[in-house]
Formats: structure tokens, sequence, C-alpha cells
């Protein structure tokens, strides 16, 4: 089981890292660490688990997180509409996005950054991924709100890009161009 104990902090090279493919079709080793960071998330947002193994929420996490340079992410998180995202992927990639973007009100926050980052971190609105899922099933995602959010963040893990390095320096609650929220 990952406990926070396994997640990678801030200050570690392997978060500035760009991970490799994983190597098709996945091993049986990388399939049981995807499902172990998906089962992760899900225990994480379970209070009673969450406190028992003191677990900070999370709705998504990339396998460099817990120390492996590898393109493998998982999300679980609800949408606005209470529809429930979850995905455990291999080597996904955003093929494409909307001029739009979006932001979350509230700022985002990482289980790699045990401190607040204030600011707006501007993101597409909508993305279209593709990856490959545990069972080696070529997948496309079209993704929008906190999903959209999420996923980013994720895929950003995986080309050593933190969350913070996208707020603006200069002006951190600057509302980017054609931009909508996210609450």
């Amino acid at each position: 089981m990952i406990t926070m104990d396994d997640i990678i902090r801030e200050g570690n090279p392997i978060l500035r890292t760009v991970a490799e493919e994983v190597p098709l079709p996945p091993s049986e080793e990388d399939k049981a660490t995807l499902k172990e960071m998906l089962e992760f998330l899900k225990n994480s947002q379970d209070d009673e688990i969450a406190a028992k193994y003191n677990l900070r929420a999370g709705i998504g996490l990339a396998a460099p997180q817990i120390g492996l340079k590898k393109r493998m992410i998982a999300l679980y998180l609800t949408d606005e509409k209470d529809k429930l995202h979850e995905y455990a992927l291999f080597n996904p990639k955003i093929v494409s996005h909307s001029v739009e973007e979006t932001y979350l009100e509230s700022g985002e926050g990482c289980l790699s950054v045990d401190r607040d980052v204030p600011g707006y971190v501007p993101r597409f609105s909508r993305v279209k991924v593709s990856a490959i899922d545990i069972n080696n099933k070529p997948v496309v995602l079209k993704l929008r709100g906190l999903p959209a959010i999420a996923i980013q963040h994720e895929i950003d893990h995986l080309n050593g890009i933190m969350f913070y390095d996208r707020i603006n320096k200069e002006d951190p609650y600057k509302v980017p161009e054609k931009a909508t929220t996210e609450r």
C-alpha cells in the first residue's frame, strides 16, 4: 500500500526529470504499480482509511511522485455533474486542447508540495488525451473542467513541471486571458 512516506517531495530531482515511456504491453509489475497508485487515491479520499494511515487527500498521482521515472498516472475524482472519473493510464499525451483556458479559483495543490502556493494556474479548459489503459487498450479521453485540470497537472509531472511553474511570477492572481473559472 502506498502511503505519504512513499510520496516524493519537492526538491527531489526526480520531480524535475522527464519520465520515460512505458514499454508496451505494460509489464505485470507496471500494472500492479498503477493499480496501487489508483488505490492510494481512493484510500486518501476515504476519511476512515486516510485518518488511520495519515494520508493527504489527492485526486491524481503520477509515477515520478513515487520515485518512478515512468509515464504512468492515476486519477480518481468526480466532476461538477457528480460523474466519477477513474483512470489508470500509461503514456498519456494531450493530442488537442481548447484555446479557452481555465483555472481553479482556490489554486492547485500537490501531494509532493507540503506548503500552500498562492496563485492561479492557467490550464486548457478542454483537452483530448490519448493513452493506454491498464488492460493495454488504447483510450481517448475528452475532458473538461476539473478532470481536464487534473490530467494536465499529472501530465506536467511526467514532463518535470510543477504546478507553480505555471503561476504568473509578477502577478500570481492574474486571470489568464480567455479564461473561465472552476470551483
